[in-house]
């Protein structure tokens, strides 16, 4: 089926094709421990582990520069980096909740590699992955030029892009929450949700993944249907993710937005979380209902991606 332009009032949204089910695997944590009474969550826009390049590796593949052919041995590289910065307590705590963005699987522009299942083997954590219905039969709409730096995955292709989260403690009952999009199905329009024990608490988390194409009403659309199913949780709530913030505006509209449904965030706007040259924005958040965050930072200094890792260490309420 092709697919069909949803306004922001469909609920559901019209996918582009039917949606693949979530995907399990990596190491599997024990079952038997006691929950931990404080949890390390993460998120990460990995953007395929293909580097940090964003607009001179566009330039350079456009005039015919890039070397396709050393792709797999980079992105298994950049997933090595990767696994010791959330792992080794050098850059940031040990990771103990990861929620990735743009979690390529058998793409082209990933080298072919499985960047979740790879990464959570390298952690040493478990994953489970929605992958985006994206269409086989058409390309991506181009719309902000600026935009337009990023590899596309081709027309036809058999892998597919995502999001996952990667755990160290045990994930439950998790679920792909699909969210309004207009124009063009190839845009990132899907969040990721599961449940892990936190003390005595049950901690709902959301992995976010908002369309940078997106004008600011579409884009807070996509956060109300996000908070409107995290709303039928009873217990505290981390939504993290790539926002997608990529001007003043944006960024005072999310929070606004997310302040006003009860959520706080210890960073300060403006704090920067992607690169590209010598521009830094603040793309990505984290946002909690319910948890008391005892410290956070930015993994700044990688070359694994664009963007960096942001982690905020978490306790319940009360505990």
């Amino acid at each position: 089926m092709r697919p069909t332009t949803a306004t922001l009032d469909d609920s559901p949204p019209v996918a582009a094709r039917p949606a693949p089910p979530l995907e399990f695997g990596g190491t599997d944590p024990p079952r038997d421990a006691a929950p931990p009474a404080r949890l390390v969550l993460v998120t990460y826009n990995i953007r395929y582990a293909v580097g940090s390049f964003l607009i001179s590796g566009s330039l350079l593949r456009r005039a015919g520069l890039g070397r396709p052919g050393r792709r797999p041995r980079l992105v298994a590289r950049h997933v090595g980096a990767a696994a010791a910065a959330l792992t080794d307590g050098r850059r940031m705590p040990r990771a103990d909740v990861v929620a990735l963005q743009e979690a390529d699987r058998a793409t082209l522009r990933a080298g072919g590699r499985h960047v979740a299942r790879e990464l959570a083997e390298a952690a040493g954590m478990s994953f489970v992955r929605a992958a985006m219905a994206t269409p086989r039969d058409e390309e991506p709409k181009k719309k902000q030029w600026y935009l337009d730096f990023e590899e596309q995955i081709r027309r036809g292709e058999e892998g597919d892009t995502g999001v996952a989260l990667l755990a160290r403690v045990p994930l439950a009952d998790a679920e792909r929450v699909e969210l309004p999009w207009t124009e063009c199905a190839w845009r990132p329009r899907l969040a990721l949700s599961a449940e892990a024990r936190l003390g005595g608490a049950r901690l709902r988390v959301f992995n976010v993944h908002i369309d940078p194409h997106a004008n600011l009403e579409e884009q807070l659309a996509q956060h109300r249907a996000v908070l409107d199913r995290a709303d039928e949780w009873r217990g505290p709530c981390a939504v993290l993710g790539d926002f997608n913030t990529l001007s003043r505006r944006s960024c005072d509209a999310a929070r606004d937005y997310l302040e006003s449904r009860g959520y706080r965030t210890p960073l300060p706007t403006g704090t920067g979380t992607w690169r590209a040259g010598p521009l830094r924005l603040h793309a990505d958040w984290i946002f909690t209902r319910g948890l008391r965050v005892e410290r956070w930072g930015v993994a700044r200094g990688l070359g694994v991606s664009d963007h960096w890792p942001v982690w905020a260490e978490v306790a319940a309420e009360g505990d």
